[in-house]
C-alpha cells in the first residue's frame, strides 16, 4: 500500500521539478495600465518613444519619453550583450514580458534574456507626399469650344 504512495510522490515531484523553469503565462496590457499590475508577470505593450543608454543601464520607455512615460522596461550593464538591437528600438511597437515591479512609482520591467522583448512593427513610414491634382484637359484648335473662340 505504501508503494503506489511513494510512486505518485516521485511523479508528482518530477513533473514539478520539469515544469519549474517554464516561462508563467501572462496577460496583456497597455504600458498604462502596468502601475495597476505590479508583482505580477505581465506581457506590456506599447511603442518605443526613447532609448536612454547610460553606462549602467539602459531604459526603453514606451509610449513617451522619460519623464512621462507611463513604463520603461530596464536593462543592466551585465545584461546588455543580450540585446544587441536595442539602439534601434525607437519607434516601434514592442511587447515585454516579466514582472512588473515598482521602482519609485514608477512601473517597469528588468530584462535579463531577449525573449522578454518581441518586435511587432517596424517604424512608421513616412507620410506620402500628396497627388498632384490632375490637368485640365486642353482644348483641341478647330473645334467648337466657345471658351477659345473658335467656331
Amino acid at each position: 500500500m505504501k508503494l503506489p504512495l511513494l510512486v505518485t510522490g516521485l511523479l508528482l515531484g518530477l513533473a514539478r521539478s520539469a515544469f519549474a523553469d517554464a516561462p508563467l503565462p501572462s496577460s496583456k496590457i497597455a504600458a498604462w495600465e502596468a502601475a495597476s499590475h505590479y508583482n505580477q508577470i505581465m506581457t506590456v505593450t506599447g511603442v518605443v518613444a526613447q532609448v536612454s543608454i547610460r553606462p549602467a543601464i539602459v531604459f526603453i520607455n514606451l509610449d513617451k519619453p522619460y519623464p512621462d512615460s507611463p513604463f520603461a522596461a530596464i536593462i543592466h550593464s551585465q545584461d546588455t550583450n543580450q540585446f544587441p538591437e536595442v539602439r534601434g528600438l525607437k519607434g516601434r511597437t514592442v511587447a515585454i514580458t516579466g514582472k512588473v515591479v515598482n521602482y519609485h512609482d514608477h512601473p517597469e520591467i528588468v530584462l535579463a534574456k531577449p525573449g522578454q522583448i518581441k518586435v511587432f512593427a517596424a517604424r512608421l513610414p513616412a507620410a506620402p507626399a500628396p497627388a498632384a491634382p490632375p490637368a485640365a484637359p486642353k482644348a483641341s484648335a478647330g473645334t467648337n469650344d466657345l471658351t477659345s473662340g473658335v467656331m
